[in-house]
């Protein structure tokens, strides 16, 4: 039995802020994960890949371009497995700039790889391939993460998730000239406006009637309108099987639906279950006493506290944010009321995490949006910037687009916000920092904001309720 300060099961988003800050004040911590790297899914299979693609992407586009530009050039193509080749040094950098930051604290700091199981509400067994050590921990942070969701239909062993397009070292290095996505979640779009960009035949089978199910329903609509119409949206659809299917020594699949009680069939060299992740639950977390909400997710208090005190449940595994960034704000929350002896300090608050759909083109959100505030009974007030007017998103002809701020009709304070368009994925940052803030709209209407950059729109927006 080895006693420690703290214990997190994962090393990702979730866990290493916490696991950091505590160690640097001289407490012994161990972090368990079955990666045995840190960063978890987000560097391994989601955000960082995905991104680096998209990115290789857009230059791809921007070369397209070239003549708007003023700028020549020909035989401009693209190599799919160079991408890959390029996705995978960006993972690889960042893995080492890890294992150097989890050196520069591992007098205090140890990661082990393996897989964590509670024995009781302090002891945690941890297993790797040749052994067994119990861990008598004081705090635990469960950020254990989260797996892509299998729909459970015949033949789903034939799709690909996410995971094996972006993962580190992926065999899926050539591009296939049709792909069927099942699930039009952010995963889905985003990888249908990558692949659509790069001339794929690409069709999103959703069962329901819109995409984006997650988000505001108008803000929804608005990215679904603004998708390349070369993209093909089966909406309000059930899935029946997926078939392999043997054509000139290869193979390819057929995807059944139904769709307005009709039977359909489509035929791809690709499917992809984009469903979604579900939480990771660490072995025994239910036997603790630990408490779930009705979908399987650890619940937690607004200081990222389960039902016991000491155990925090950061991270995807509480299924509350799914996203890296807001992981590790609730990682530090758990860690500054750690120090606090397990007494809420510091709480987490979601309306203040941004939230980007990388599609083509970029969609980002944060806060209080319309259909939320409706149903909260808030009166709303709302502004907004178009990019036709914008000098930025002249210079590069992206002129579709929008800034637009949600205001509380009764103090004028700011409650949402969202961008579609240029630079979307930055902009929500200064609305987030406004949200959080509670701004007021004069306030937001006095920013000098540098010319000429699409955040000149955030003040422009705000000056229309003056």
């Amino acid at each position: 039995m080895k006693h420690v300060d703290l214990l997190t099961i994962g090393a990702g988003g979730g866990g290493y802020p916490a696991a950091f800050r505590i160690a640097r004040a001289g407490e012994k911590v161990v972090m368990i994960d079955s990666k045995g790297v840190m960063s978890g899914n987000c560097l391994e299979q989601g955000c960082v890949p995905s991104k680096a693609v998209r990115e290789a992407v857009e230059v791809y586009k921007l070369v397209q371009k070239r003549e708007y530009f003023g700028l020549k050039g020909d035989n401009i193509g693209f190599d799919y497995s160079k991408i890959i080749d390029f996705k995978d040094n960006v993972q690889k950098f960042r893995y080492a700039q890890h294992a150097k930051e989890l050196e520069e604290v591992s007098q205090n700091l140890k990661l082990i790889k393996g897989s964590a199981s509670f024995v009781d509400e302090h002891i945690v067994k941890v297993t790797n391939e040749d052994s067994e050590t119990l861990y008598n921990a004081d705090n635990i942070i469960i950020a254990s993460g989260a797996a892509p969701y299998i729909l459970p239909v015949e033949g789903a062993e034939h799709c690909i998730t996410s995971t094996e397009l972006y993962i580190l070292n992926t065999k899926i290095k050539t591009l296939s000239k049709s792909i069927v996505i099942l699930g039009a979640g952010y995963i889905g779009v985003e990888t249908a406006t990558f692949f659509n960009e790069l001339g794929v035949n690409v069709t999103i089978i959703q069962r329901s009637k819109r995409i984006l199910t997650a988000i505001d329903e108008r803000f929804a609509s608005l990215i679904q309108n603004s998708l390349d119409s070369k993209i093909k949206l089966e909406l309000g659809t059930e899935i029946k099987k997926i078939e392999k299917i043997g054509v000139n020594g290869g193979y390819n699949y057929n995807v059944s639906y139904t769709k307005d009680g009709v039977l359909k069939t489509i035929n791809a060299d690709l499917v992809l279950m984009g469903y979604g992740r579900k939480p990771v639950i660490p072995e025994g977390t239910d036997k603790i006493g630990i408490d779930f909400d009705a979908k399987g997710r650890i619940k937690i208090n607004g200081a990222i506290q389960t039902n016991i005190p000491h155990i925090y449940a950061s991270g995807d595994v509480n299924g509350l944010s799914m996203l890296f960034h807001s992981a590790e704000r609730q990682s530090l929350v758990c860690a500054n009321n750690i120090f606090a002896d397990n007494t809420p300090v510091d709480y987490m608050d979601f309306n203040a995490v941004p939230t980007t759909v990388f599609t083509f083109p970029k969609a980002a959100y944060a806060g209080i949006l319309p259909e939320q505030a409706k149903k909260m009974g808030i009166d709303i007030l709302q502004c907004s910037y178009d990019f036709v007017a914008d000098a930025k998103a002249q210079i590069y002809n992206e002129l579709d687009g929008e800034i637009r701020e949600f205001f509380d009709a009764k103090t004028l304070k700011i409650i949402g916000a969202w961008v579609i368009g240029i630079d979307a994925e930055l902009l929500i940052g200064e609305l987030v920092t406004a949200i959080q803030n509670s701004l007021d709209v004069r306030i937001i209407a006095s920013l000098p904001n540098q010319h000429p950059t699409s955040s000149e729109g955030i003040a422009k927006a705000a000056r229309k309720l003056l």
